[in-house]
């Protein structure tokens, strides 16, 4: 295991990737970017996340061994909560393969990783999951579902993805229609007490939508989490400036779990798990070849001088200023 650190300014980031991944890849090492500056560190520890990237096939059994083997890997690290990107479960080269895999919350998998959370004693973010939907016998269709596990086992929240990604892009490689087979979610969901902070919840294609957003810092979130599958041509064009825009505007961490290199011959994706911080820089990224993890502390501090020197939630209008502009139906 190849292991990288740096103490910074309240935030201490320290990369680990994994060389004998079970998905093979071949670990030349990590991409590594992190803020800088010259006061030392804090003198409290503060929580640490792990926000990982993997690389998930169609082989459910390879995809769990290889992410509990992240999971141990954070908790060794200190890690209080750990975040695994969407389709952490598996990414099916067909929708059959897609629909046959799919599980209920019930289910095997998320029951083992249950089992893992309470047996490390960790916090689990585990986005998007192949969840069956509650009319399965009959439509056959699934919900994309962020799950929070607490460090006893429990499923403390479950949020289902609400912005469906249907895009076709002639040119670039990009054609899929997650409608064609996904419920879409009815509802967002508050965010959750964690050992790292409040944090709200959404996933991969939620992240261009800022209102989602906004809606979760009027209750509370202090953490943002788009765990993802990013194409290769959008998440090169579209991932960091998103992920920090989200950042900027609502003074929040960003943390960005991501699936990264060929899953299958049918798809890619971009990698380049995230951190980003309340101010917008950029805490750690991990690169766009390899699986692995950036371990980061969190401290909530940094969030609260950020929106205490730049009140930009003090100076916000009411939601129907925006809408000012509208015509009337």
């Amino acid at each position: 295991m190849f292991v990288l650190r740096c103490s910074l300014r309240r935030t201490q980031v320290k990369h680990l990737l994994d060389c004998h991944s079970s998905w093979g890849s071949s670990c030349i090492g990590m991409h590594q970017r992190m803020s800088s500056s010259s006061s030392s560190s804090s003198s409290s520890p503060h929580p640490v996340a792990a926000v990982c990237q993997v690389t998930a096939t169609p082989d459910k059994e390879a995809n769990f061994t290889a992410c509990k083997r992240l999971v141990q890997a954070a908790k060794e690290g200190g890690a209080s909560m750990v975040f695994l990107p969407e389709g952490f479960d598996y990414i099916g080269s067909s929708r059959e393969e897609t629909l046959n895999l799919s599980e209920r919350l019930t289910g095997d998998i998320i029951s083992r990783y249950t089992l893992l959370a309470k047996k490390l004693s960790v916090w689990l973010s585990l986005g998007g999951f192949h969840e069956r939907g509650h009319d399965w016998e009959t439509d056959r269709r699934i919900y994309n579902s962020h799950i929070i596990i607490s460090e006893k086992g429990d499923i403390v929240s479950v949020y289902r993805k609400s912005h469906l990604f249907d895009v076709e892009l002639p040119g670039r490689g990009v054609s899929l229609k997650e409608s064609a087979f996904t419920i879409p979610g009815s509802s967002l969901i508050p965010p959750v007490q964690t050992p790292i902070g409040k944090v709200g919840l959404g996933i991969c294609y939620d992240l261009r939508f800022p209102e989602l957003s906004l809606a979760l810092l009027r209750q509370g979130a202090e953490i943002l989490t788009y765990p993802s599958a990013f194409t290769v041509a959008t998440g090169a064009a579209h991932w960091e400036v998103l992920l920090r825009a989200r950042a900027i505007e609502t003074q929040c961490f960003v943390l960005a779990a991501a699936q990264v290199g060929s899953h299958h011959e049918k798809r890619s994706s971009y990698g380049h798990a995230l951190a980003v911080d309340p101010w917008g820089v950029v805490m750690g990224d991990c690169g766009g070849e390899n699986t692995g993890m950036a371990l980061l502390e969190i401290d909530l501090e940094k969030l609260r001088d950020t929106q205490r020197n730049m009140p930009v939630q003090q100076h916000r209008r009411d939601t129907s200023f925006y809408y000012s502009l509208g015509g009337k139906d």
